[in-house]
This record gives C-alpha cells, structure tokens and sequence, in this order.
C-alpha cells in the first residue's frame, strides 16, 4: 500500500483533489488537519439540524456543514477554512447557485465547535479571521463546558450556558434556541 505523498505547499485547487480533503484547512499553503471529535461533531450536527429547521421553514438562507470550504480571506486568498457550521442569507447567495468547489464568500454566521484537542489560540485565531473576512457573527461552542460565545463584528462578545436562550440577532431573524439543545444530554438530563 503506498502512503499519500503531499507537497511542502500545495494549492487550495490541489486541496480539492485529495481524497480526504474535507478533513484538512489550508493555511499558508500548508495543510492543517482539523481535530473534530464525536462529542464536538455531534455539536456542531445538532446545532446544524436546529439552524436548518429553522433557516429552511422560514427562507432564510443556506446552513452548511464542516465539509464546505471558504477561500474569503482578502489578505490571504490560498486560505481555506471550514467552519463546523456556516450559514449563507439568501439574499446573498440562492442555494441553487453554490459552487461545486470553495465558496469566496464569507458566511453570515461561522460555528466552530471546539474538540478537546484544539488549542485555544487556534480557535481565537479562526474567530479573528472570519471577523476579519465579514462574519457577522462567530458561536463557539465548547462541549466541554456546555458554553456557547458568540463574537459580533463590533468586537463584543457574550458567553451563554444552560438555559440561556441565543438567537440569530439580525443574521438569522427569529432563530430562537436554548444553548441546552446543541449539547448532547449528560447521563442525568432527558434529551432536548
């Protein structure tokens, strides 16, 4: 079985054709490996199942997953990112028009649901450049402590936990949702 050879540098057109390119970002050309767990990935589902629900009944807009890849950095346009969740308005993009590749807009809402192997540098570099790029908003959730920040394009930033209620501000009109509901339930508490 020969192994996967992959070049010092490579381009985000070459981060297409790797097989398993959904599991890489690209960062300066170099790939960087995204360290998704279950207990983070089943975050980041039911968040994308109650944005989705939501988004759809109401026309709102596309919600993504962590496969889709954004090249959106103006001051470093070989970037790509995948968020664990993103969500496009409609008015900015028709689901009938996205693209087979990379989508070079930036999302209004950008989710990354932290897995106990990323570093908290890496996680508030990521929200600096989606910020940087346009993101309305950033969530970040932590399955760990069962918290959710969300970070505005004004630089303010709010922790939620528990009964806490988020909603979609003026990204996703009318998204209301307990921060319980995006965290699997623990062994003592029925599922939300």
């Amino acid at each position: 079985m020969s192994a996967l050879v992959i070049p010092q540098c490579i381009s985000p057109e070459e981060l297409l054709l790797l097989p398993d390119a959904g599991r890489y970002e690209l960062v300066c050309g170099r790939l960087v490996e995204r360290k998704m767990g279950a207990v983070s990935d089943r975050v980041a589902a039911r968040i994308i199942s109650r944005l989705d629900r939501h988004c759809e009944t109401e026309g709102l807009g596309t919600v993504l997953g962590s496969e889709t890849g954004y090249r959106c950095f103006s001051d470093a346009p070989a970037k790509v990112r995948r968020p664990d969740v993103s969500f496009i308005a409609q008015s900015r993009l028709q689901e009938a028009d996205l693209p087979e590749g990379y989508l070079e807009l930036a999302p209004d809402l950008a989710v990354e649901s932290v897995s106990p192997h990323e570093l908290h540098y890496e996680v508030e570099q990521k929200v600096g450049e989606y910020l940087s790029a346009g993101v309305q908003l950033v969530w970040v959730a932590n399955p760990h402590h069962r918290t959710v920040t969300i970070y505005r394009q004004d630089g303010s930033l709010t922790r939620l936990c528990g009964d806490d209620e988020i909603t979609g501000e003026g990204v996703i009109p009318e998204f209301r949702c307990s921060i319980r509901e995006f965290f699997p339930p623990q062994k003592s508490e029925p599922e939300a």
